[in-house]
C-alpha cells in the first residue's frame, strides 16, 4: 500500500519483530522490553501507565522516536507502553474485544500497574485509544482507564469521507488526490457510500457530526480527556486547499464541545496549538505528535 502525508500522516516506517530485553540506568531507572506487539518503557517505581497508540501506519518505535515523552513519564512514575497495533481507524466488535484482552495479558505479565492508567493516540490511534477506553468501560474490564487523550484525529469517518470526496474534485496535490482515492475507497467497501444511508458510519465511528452521534464514546463520560489540534489554515490550505471545516481538528472541536454539553466541562480540555508541529526530522507538519506538550501532559496525568 501507498503511504501519504496529509490526513492520516501516511509515512514510511520500519517495523520490529524481534523480542529484546535491556534495562537502563542513565536519565532516569527504567527496563526497556521489546515485542512483536509493542514496546514497553518500564518506571522502577510505578505509579501509573500509559498506554499510546500509534498512526495509520507507524508502530511503537516511531511513536518514541517522534513523541519524546518516556524519559519524563518514567521519572515521573508511569511506565509507557507503545502499541504496535496500526492501520485501523475504528474497532471492529471483535478487534475491541482482543485489544482489551492483549492489554489485560501485557498489564499481568508485566506487572504493571492496574491503576492511574491514561491511554492516547495520535491520528488514527486517537480513534483506537478513544473506541477502546469506552469498550472497557461499558464491559467493566479489569482495565479501568482514567484518562485518555488524542491527537489530530480523524474522529469523524463520515467527515473524512466527505473531505476526500472534496479533495478529489479540486485535484490540487497528488499527495492529496492519492490518499483521498484511498480513503474513499476504503470506506466505499466498509460502510458504502453514504448517499446511501449514514448508518454504517454512525455505528462504526467514533463521532458522526451529522447526525450529532457520540453513542459509541459514551463510555467516557466520567474521564479526563484531551483533545489536541494544531489547525494551521495557511498550512492546509498552501498543501492541500483545505478550509478549517475539512480538518481533523474540526470534527475534534465539535466533539469537545458535545463531549461538554453532555458530559459537564470540567473534564474536557481542547487544546489548540500554533506553530508546535513539527515532525523528528525537522518537516514542519501540523498533523504531528510534537504538538503535545510532553512536560504538560505528564502534569496532567499527574493531577
Amino acid at each position: 500500500m501507498q503511504k501519504f502525508i496529509i490526513i492520516l500522516a501516511f509515512i514510511t516506517i520500519s517495523c520490529k519483530g524481534q523480542t529484546e530485553k535491556t534495562t537502563s540506568n542513565e536519565k532516569s531507572s527504567s527496563e526497556i522490553i521489546t515485542t512483536s506487539e509493542f514496546k514497553l518503557i518500564k518506571a522502577e517505581h510505578q505509579k501509573g501507565l500509559l498506554i499510546l497508540f500509534p498512526c495509520f501506519p507507524c508502530d511503537a518505535e516511531n511513536t518514541l522516536n517522534e513523541f519524546k515523552i518516556s524519559d519524563i513519564s518514567v521519572k515521573n512514575g508511569f511506565s509507557v507502553l507503545a502499541m504496535n497495533l496500526n492501520e485501523l481507524l475504528y474497532l471492529k466488535p471483535k478487534e475491541k474485544q482482543e485489544l482489551a484482552e492483549q492489554l489485560t495479558k501485557i498489564i499481568s505479565e508485566y506487572n504493571l500497574p492496574k491503576k492511574n492508567i491514561f491511554v492516547g493516540g495520535f491520528s488514527s490511534g486517537g480513534n483506537v485509544s478513544l473506541t477502546i477506553c469506552d469498550y472497557l468501560v461499558k464491559n467493566k474490564s479489569q482495565i479501568q482507564p482514567k484518562g485518555v487523550f488524542v491527537v489530530d484525529s480523524p474522529v469523524d469517518l463520515l467527515g473524512l469521507y466527505k473531505t476526500a470526496e472534496k479533495n478529489l474534485k479540486l485535484n490540487f496535490s497528488e499527495p492529496s488526490v492519492a490518499e483521498s482515492k484511498w480513503i474513499k475507497e476504503m470506506l466505499d467497501n466498509e460502510f458504502g457510500n453514504p448517499e446511501n444511508g449514514i448508518t454504517n458510519y454512525e455505528l462504526n465511528s467514533p463521532y458522526t457530526l451529522e447526525s450529532q452521534n457520540i453513542e459509541n464514546l459514551k463510555g467516557l463520560e466520567k474521564l479526563k480527556i484531551r483533545f489536541y489540534i494544531e489547525p494551521d489554515l495557511k498550512w492546509w490550505n498552501e498543501h492541500a486547499k483545505n478550509d478549517y471545516k475539512d480538518l481533523n481538528a474540526f470534527y475534534i472541536q465539535k466533539l469537545s464541545e458535545q463531549f461538554k454539553a453532555e458530559f459537564g466541562e470540567n473534564n474536557i480540555e481542547l487544546i489548540k496549538t500554533e506553530n508546535r508541529g513539527y515532525r523528528a526530522n525537522g518537516e514542519r507538519h501540523p498533523h504531528s505528535w510534537s504538538i503535545v506538550n510532553e512536560k504538560d501532559l505528564v502534569n496532567w496525568l499527574t493531577e
